[in-house]
């Protein structure tokens, strides 16, 4: 397989067009998001310039399961937030705070399915559904309380979380409530 610095090179096409160089094959961006989720490393490399465009590849991969699914994982208070951050002072902070709650939501994520297959196996999934929104509502005031503390790092004279701070992440887990009731009602279709 050609690799670069032990990464797969996928080479993208002016017409488009994804060449996995490790394969010899033509591949599509579902191709790619199926190779993320098995933990393939690669790059993508513009063919003519050789520039590395692997950002704005991932960034399409993520717009296209956005659209296609009807089950966003981006709700729009958080667009709307990250949005806000470009041109800002603490655009730089973003990233790595991102990056940083990722990772800790990955490391907790087996203990979560464990817990909902626990949760879920043994007794109805109605009776049990309080449990997984109160495992999604701690994590997501957890990364709060982390990005704020992440914040308050950066700028030591910043005031504490304002209302409409509290507002908004009150109406993100009422939105992620949302969610579990319509995932709820789904099952329960079946």
């Amino acid at each position: 397989m050609a690799k670069n610095n032990g990464q797969i090179v996928i080479k993208k096409y002016a017409n488009r067009r994804l060449y996995n160089t490790g394969t010899s094959t033509y591949v599509t961006l579902d191709d790619l998001a199926e190779m993320v989720k098995k933990g393939d490393e690669f790059t993508v490399q513009d063919a003519k310039s050789g520039e590395d465009i692997t950002h704005s590849v991932l960034t399409q991969i993520i717009f296209e399961q956005e659209s296609k699914t009807g089950n966003t994982l981006l709700p729009i208070s958080f667009l709307r937030q990250l949005i806000g951050y470009y041109g800002d002072q603490m655009q730089m902070v973003v990233p790595s705070f991102l990056e940083h709650s990722m990772r800790a939501f990955t490391e907790q994520q087996s203990q979560m399915r464990e817990q909902m297959n626990r949760a879920f196996g043994e007794t109805p999934l109605a009776k049990n559904l309080q449990l997984p929104m109160q495992m999604v509502e701690d994590q997501v005031r957890h990364n709060t309380e982390l990005f704020h503390q992440a914040m308050q790092m950066f700028s030591p004279f910043m005031k504490p979380a304002a209302k409409e701070s509290r507002k908004a992440e009150a109406k993100d887990i009422d939105e992620l409530k949302e969610q579990l009731r319509a995932l709820q009602n789904k099952l329960d279709n079946l």
